[in-house]
């Protein structure tokens, strides 16, 4: 397999972990990425399944996202729990899906999940402000289904 072949490489895993960690300093919100290699349905449905598979409902607040991919479909989504839903409009994730799919198209994988981690930290913190008593509720590790 080439490097060609490789969504991320594990530096650049590394660089995306890292900036889960930094944009959940700024929001109680939980981010998580998923990747794997494809979807048969429709890419929201998908990344619906997997936060639920990844229990990501259980946080105090509801307010964990998941950034779902799915490499060789060439199709991504982010998902947002019930907690944000209240207090967000459907746009609300629409310019940081604008962010990644921008690098996604340049081949730049790595930097469209940093790029849009870091936003979605900036929007959640508008609505989900960080608290003293914050703890990580949600593994901040890359999850993978096939890939």
């Amino acid at each position: 397999m080439s490097t060609k072949d490789i969504f991320l490489t594990k530096e650049e895993e590394a660089e995306v972990v890292d900036a889960i960690r930094i944009a959940e300093q700024n929001t109680s919100g939980e981010i998580r990425v998923h990747i794997e290699k494809e979807t048969s349905i429709a890419p929201m449905e998908r990344a619906v399944e997997v936060f639920h598979l990844l229990q990501m409902e259980n946080t105090q607040e509801r307010n964990g996202v998941l950034i779902y991919v799915a490499t060789q479909s060439k199709q991504f989504a982010i998902c947002g729990d019930q907690g944000i839903h209240e207090k967000v409009t459907n746009s609300f994730w629409d310019s940081t899906k604008e962010v990644m799919l921008n690098h996604f198209k340049m081949g730049n994988n790595k930097q469209a999940l940093v790029d849009g981690i870091l936003k979605a930290g900036d929007q959640l913190k508008k609505y989900f402000p960080f608290q003293e008593d914050d703890t990580d509720e949600l593994s901040n590790e890359l999850s993978k289904g096939e890939l």
